[in-house]
């Protein structure tokens, strides 16, 4: 398991503060250029739909607050963290991932939820146990492949994995995520996201919480088509399965997620 990036462990020490300074914050994301240019890229992207272009990252600190912008660094921190331009498989991965998380932005956004920025956060790591697992297990990709195939009702993505390996992309990320101290909705999320038709379909046993965020990543990664890419699909067929109950959490008809899906697939070629 990665160890957690030192900018994520001086954030952290100063969110916990009975008084987070604004400024320090700040001054701890401009040590990183290449944060901090993440950092802005993100905010000023049509996704996030701000009426002024933010050029510093005090500006960006102060107008977000310090919760949010530490979401955002986390996230990206991470992605840094996991990188590996030697593995191919994985530059795709990361691209992939990114689109799912200003996908999960977007809607959060859309849908009126107050957890824009930790959708964002699931978004970019709910699948950061796939590239440990490709390092662990040469054959993973493929394993990966037929657990897309295979998924449906009575099979989760999940499950043909721990037939392969006794373990699963949403265990291992789950554990990297906890290790790394991401907020416990985010890691319950990470940890249940290939079990969305169980907590869907049971009225009573989830926090609403959990269930939302479970929601936009489930329609962001159907929007991004995250079972073409990693599972080599032609078709979604773990969505088919969950599609109809999570719109039906959210409120959404069949009509209004299609038009949603084109607003934010617009959003994406700008």
């Amino acid at each position: 398991m990665p160890p957690q990036p030192q900018i994520m462990v001086d954030l952290q020490m100063e969110q916990y503060m009975p008084d987070p300074d604004l400024e320090v914050i700040a001054r701890l994301i401009a040590q990183d250029p290449g944060l901090s240019g993440s950092l802005l890229k993100i905010v000023n992207s049509p996704y996030y739909g701000l009426s002024n272009k933010i050029v510093s990252i005090q500006r960006a600190v102060n107008l977000l607050g310090s919760r949010s912008i530490v979401n955002l660094i986390n996230a990206q921190s991470i992605k840094g963290e996991m990188s590996d331009d030697t593995i191919v498989t994985l530059n795709r991965f990361w691209d992939t991932a990114q689109d799912v998380a200003m996908t999960c932005l977007a809607l959060a956004k859309r849908t009126g939820s107050q957890a824009v920025d930790e959708a964002y956060a699931l978004g970019l790591f709910h699948d950061c146990g796939v590239p440990l697992m490709l390092k662990r297990f040469p054959n993973y990709m493929s394993v990966l492949e037929e657990a897309y195939a295979s998924a449906g009702p009575e099979c989760r993505v999940v499950d043909t994995e721990n037939r392969a390996f006794n373990t699963n992309h949403a265990v291992v990320g789950y554990y990297t995520a906890k290790s790394w101290r991401l907020p416990e909705h985010v890691t319950d999320a990470i940890a249940n996201h290939h079990n969305a038709l169980a907590i869907f379909s049971d009225d009573a046993n989830h926090k609403p919480q959990l269930k939302n965020l479970l929601a936009i990543l489930k329609m962001a990664e159907h929007i991004c088509a995250s079972y073409r890419v990693l599972g080599n699909q032609a078709d979604d067929h773990e969505w088919n399965a969950i599609g109809p109950l999570v719109l039906d959490h959210i409120g959404l008809s069949d009509y209004d997620f299609e038009s949603l899906k084109l607003s934010i697939r617009e959003l994406g070629a700008h």
